[in-house]
């Protein structure tokens, strides 16, 4: 601890545009200093798709919005851990497809261990949420690995262990389209399963039985309650934010939280401005979002990776030129608040989503994280609760379902192969 608290008191000083100590309110020193001492956790961030590329350095300090997670400004914003997502999109569901996706996880997966091997210095693997401590005091920043979408999994229940053992930590169910798994709270086709599958119900007992967190962003309420009711473990919501404050069928709903609490899980806050407050519908740049969101949803089975690439940084454009209509951490920390008066602060923490389409006004990349914090202790934050939101909750989870494998360890596998 006393490595990073050097770091941070070193560099700290242009997050939250102030020069020296004594320039500094009572506020902004006490920011400071929290999270300094904080382990601090980020649950989603879709860097890998960026890493596979040619030319892109994790090692290098970039600019956003051409990206927003490298290693230096994972150390300038405070950052000890990220959670990296192996990202692949949902497409019709036939060989081809399955074949093409189960190459394009592993490549990330490899373009993830290959970096961390090259920057053994700077990062290095996390297995376990007690790791993070271990690593944290090396001065180094965790690494763990995320699945965002069981689409790579292609109805073959062996493949979980297989990712486990490649070092995957949770699995986001589904994404914007129905899978083999569950149904998505994004697609417009009518439900699919009627919630998790029987595929799905093999899957979270498998990720149960070996440890792997379950993660609920991108499901439908459907699905959410049946992984809810089917999981033995506390579950995630990796990236996701409250409807109450922003409409709209990717957020959760208060009856959501308040299962996901009673069940001992957390809920990550995304830092995506239209899951954060309700978007003025009458500006150029929601209408230029709208057209390409669109576009992309029309066409996303007949786009090659190039053009997705160019819609996705002709979208990153469009949000860059409209910083004053974008939402800042102090929208973002009333999600915070919310699920705080409503259950209580053990079940919330953050999931930028970060190089996924995440970013806010005052928090575009994962330097300028110390804001959260100051707006947490503006707020009256006492210590003990910014530890908690800033990855005691996600490690108390991650322990609690650690434990639960260990008590099952030696339960046979539910099966083998594809259904």
């Amino acid at each position: 601890m006393i490595t990073k608290a050097l770091t941070f008191f070193l560099i700290s000083g242009a997050l939250m545009g102030f020069t020296t100590d004594k320039d500094l309110s009572k506020q902004e020193k006490k920011a400071r200093r929290i999270h300094a001492k904080c382990l601090t956790v980020d649950t989603h961030c879709d860097t890998p798709m960026l890493m596979i590329k040619p030319g892109f350095n994790v090692r290098e300090e970039h600019v956003s919005p051409k990206s927003k997670v490298d290693l230096p400004r994972m150390k300038t914003g405070g950052l000890d851990a990220m959670f990296f997502a192996v990202y692949t999109g949902q497409k019709p569901r036939n060989d081809e497809n399955y074949n093409k996706t189960y190459k394009l996880a592993n490549q990330m997966l490899d373009s993830i261990h290959s970096m961390l091997r090259k920057n053994n210095d700077l990062a290095t693997l996390a297995l376990k949420a007690e790791d993070l401590a271990k690593i944290e005091e090396t001065g180094k920043r965790a690494i763990y690995i995320g699945m965002e979408n069981g689409f790579p999994l292609a109805k073959d229940i062996s493949r979980v262990e297989e990712f486990y053992k490649r070092g995957v930590r949770y699995i986001t169910l589904c994404h914007s389209y129905h899978n083999d798994i569950c149904d998505s709270s994004s697609d417009s086709k009518p439900a699919e399963h009627h919630g998790v599958s029987d595929f799905g119900k093999l899957v979270i007992a498998e990720m149960n039985r070996l440890g792997m967190m379950i993660d609920v962003s991108h499901a439908s309420d459907k699905s959410f309650f049946d992984a809810m009711k089917q999981s033995k473990a506390p579950i995630i919501a990796s990236h996701s934010s409250m409807r109450t404050i922003a409409e709209n069928d990717r957020n959760m709903s208060d009856e959501m939280i308040k299962k996901l609490a009673e069940k001992g899980g957390v809920i990550q806050i995304c830092l995506l401005d239209e899951y954060i407050m309700k978007p003025d519908t009458t500006t150029i740049q929601y209408r230029g979002v709208k057209r390409l969101r669109k576009y992309y949803r029309a066409n996303a089975d007949k786009l090659n990776d190039k053009e997705k690439e160019a819609l996705f940084q002709e979208w990153e454009g469009i949000k860059a030129k409209d910083l004053k209509n974008m939402p800042g951490v102090k929208e973002l920390v009333d999600h915070i608040d919310h699920v705080k008066n409503l259950v209580g602060v053990d079940y919330v923490g953050i999931g930028s989503d970060f190089d996924g389409g995440g970013g806010l006004r005052d928090c575009a990349d994962v330097s300028q994280f110390p804001n959260i914090t100051l707006e947490l202790v503006r707020r009256g934050y006492s210590e003990k609760e910014i530890r908690k939101i800033w990855g005691g909750n996600l490690l108390r989870v991650f322990r609690e379902v650690e434990k639960y494998a260990e008590r099952v360890k030696n339960t046979h596998h539910l099966a083998v192969g594809k259904i």
